[in-house]
């Protein structure tokens, strides 16, 4: 739920996350093209792999950075393009836990994030 202070302006975000999923070795391999076709299409930064869940996020993935420009073209590309995977985009606003609780977009599948994580790591 929102604070009811008022709205946030969208320039609180500087960026956004992608994060794109994968259960095997058969969605690893459709996540590998799509990383390349997110490579060469749109000016993005390329995150590790992580073959093992990390953080608040419950299977592996990579992450793709971008900035705030680039969201009007690359999460429509995303909707239309996301090979069957499951995908998390959300805002880079310096808060972690809103921007993984309280405003994200999935494309796919709504996985249960371990948002504890986060409140843990921004207590510490």
């Amino acid at each position: 739920m929102q604070p009811t202070a008022g709205p946030r302006p969208a320039s609180d975000i500087s960026g956004y996350h992608a994060h794109i999923y994968y259960r095997n070795d058969a969605e690893k391999a459709e996540a590998a093209v799509l990383r390349r076709q997110l490579t060469a299409g749109f000016e993005v930064e390329p995150g590790r792999w992580r073959d093992e869940p990390v953080g608040p996020h419950p299977l592996p993935m990579y992450q793709i950075a971008f900035a705030a420009d680039v969201f009007a073209a690359l999460v429509p590309w995303l909707m239309l393009n996301r090979r069957g995977l499951t995908i998390l985009v959300h805002p880079r606003t310096g808060e972690d836990v809103p921007d993984h609780e309280t405003y994200p977009l999935w494309l796919g599948e709504k996985l249960p994030l371990d948002v504890g994580f986060l409140r843990r790591f921004a207590s510490a």
